[in-house]
């Protein structure tokens, strides 16, 4: 492109190109002083979101920023690179599979039509700030960071497959798109070398990170992401080398990490998910260092965590949805430490009864020493079993709850003894039963002989030397019967106690 075919505006832009040095046509960039009224004034004027209205003193065509990232002038000893801001540039940017040197550095711009770096090589790109109707990346490699800070998309931010070798930011980013069938941000198979850095994002449809690899830390802190009915976040086997932040996230829709891989933190600390009628958040055969959902609402939709590894639970029950899923979930740590009569019901909130998840709930209370919690939650889970089981099977089972609590009450059996044996003496006591042989009976004690009648194994001569009659021998029926029930609950209970242990 010849000089001569360039506008007062890209000739100013040439010709910093060459020594790097910073062309800006904001109005408040180039005045240092005013009345806050007239900065103001200027500020509207400013924003890129009316860059449309700009005029041809900061208008620069698309054809002549190519023109220079691919053939511009050098000069000895400086740096050449691309810095503009308050420009707004017509025709459609196109670098597809180009190699670029230089860093290209377009912030506070107005793009008339989405940028193309399909399959290109940056050393920089920073488009913070402007205004485009999206971008066109897929597969493109930066050898350093990819600034979209605060810029503003309204149509899709296409990412797919990107190689950066540092930080992708996306702070206070927006993006809204009329079309939400397809995802508004597409970062699946990206690959970035350090940190997803995407504080406040906005993003009005579906966040794609599928496959994603992320070697530094995934914020999303105070993001809101909307694709109601939906997934907001699909991050399927995302790989995350330390932390993915969601704190005082807004994700309405379905946050989908099936399968991911994060070491460190998913932190869902204040944050509000929102999906009715559906699932809310699905965390299915991942692998976990810590999954913290504390101090938010309670989640609208299903929680998923089915097959999911996790070290350290941070979950609190306030927070636990009417319906979750935590078939073969598995556990080291469950914080905070509460009651089991708190954690009871988020096992209670299944489809089904789910034996596994009793004994990863009592593995977690006996790892911290509390053993009575344990008890509790294996007591709970033979009444949760019992009303999957026939009318016989249940039947038996309302008796060994209400003797002995399943052998995990075992106290109870000494009351239940003790009160019969109080029956059973003063009955007897009252109204001697005849002995069988007068000749040979041995005095006759009230308190031993209803014993023996209790206790099936232990005889203490008493029961075959007198025979009782009319009420009397009923109630030694039923104290026998009694017994035997006592005495076969107390063994499977101190059986299945012993060998939990």
């Amino acid at each position: 492109m010849e000089i001569n075919d360039l506008t007062p505006a890209e000739s100013r832009l040439w010709r910093a190109f060459a020594s790097g040095t910073d062309v800006d046509f904001r109005t408040m960039g180039s005045s240092a002083a005013g009345s806050a009224a007239s900065n103001s004034s200027a500020a509207n004027l400013d924003d890129p979101a009316v860059g449309g209205t700009w005029g041809p003193e900061r208008t620069v065509r698309a054809s002549v920023l190519r023109s220079l990232l691919l053939d511009g002038p050098r000069e000895d000893g400086r740096v050449a690179a691309l810095s503009l801001a308050g420009a707004r540039v017509t025709g459609r940017l196109d670098l597809q599979y180009a190699t670029v040197d230089h860093p290209v550095r377009l912030r506070h711009c107005h793009f008339e039509e989405a940028p193309r770096f399909y399959g290109a090589r940056l050393r920089e790109l920073n488009l913070s700030e402007s205004v485009l109707p999206g971008l066109i990346s897929h597969a493109v490699r930066v050898e350093g960071v990819l600034r979209l800070t605060r810029a503003r998309f309204s149509d899709t931010v296409r990412l797919a497959g990107a190689e950066v070798t540092g930080s992708l930011y996306l702070e206070s980013t927006r993006i809204e798109t009329p079309n939400t069938e397809w995802p508004v941000l597409q970062l699946n198979q990206a690959v970035l070398g350090a940190d997803l850095w995407a504080p406040g994002l906005r993003a009005a449809g579906e966040v794609r990170l599928t496959g994603a690899r992320v070697a530094g830390t995934i914020n999303l802190n105070d993001s809101v992401l909307d694709r109601p009915g939906g997934s907001a976040v699909q991050a399927e086997t995302l790989a995350a080398e330390a932390d993915v932040l969601l704190r005082r996230a807004d994700v309405r829709g379905r946050l989908e990490l099936r399968g991911a891989r994060i070491p460190g933190r998913l932190d869902l600390s204040h944050a509000r998910l929102a999906n009715a009628g559906s699932t809310a958040l699905r965390a299915s055969s991942c692998v976990i260092g810590e999954l913290w959902l504390r101090e938010g609402p309670v989640v609208q939709g299903a929680l998923n965590l089915r097959r999911a590894q996790v070290d350290v639970l941070f979950l609190q029950p306030e927070v636990v949805p009417d319906w979750v899923q935590l078939n073969d979930l598995t556990y080291t740590s469950l914080i905070p430490h509460e009651p089991a009569e708190r954690r009871l019901p988020m096992l209670e909130k299944g489809d089904s009864y789910l034996p596994f998840t009793y004994e990863q709930l009592t593995a977690a209370y006996r790892r911290i020493g509390d053993d009575d919690a344990a008890r509790l939650v294996q007591l709970a889970k033979q009444r949760r079993r019992r009303r999957t089981l026939p009318w016989y099977g249940r039947l038996w089972g309302h008796l060994q709850d209400i003797a002995v609590g399943y052998g995990f009450r075992p106290l109870r059996a000494g009351g239940w003894l003790l009160s019969l044996l109080a029956v059973g003496s003063v009955a007897y006591g009252l109204h001697h039963p005849p002995a069988l042989k007068p000749a040979e009976a041995p005095g006759f004690d009230p308190v031993f002989y209803t014993l023996d009648l209790l206790l099936p194994v232990i005889s203490f001569g008493q029961e075959n030397a007198f025979a009782p009659e009319g009420w009397y021998q009923t109630l030694s029926y039923v104290l026998i019967v009694t017994g035997w029930i006592l005495a076969t609950t107390v063994i499977t209970g101190l059986t299945r106690t012993v060998s939990r242990q």
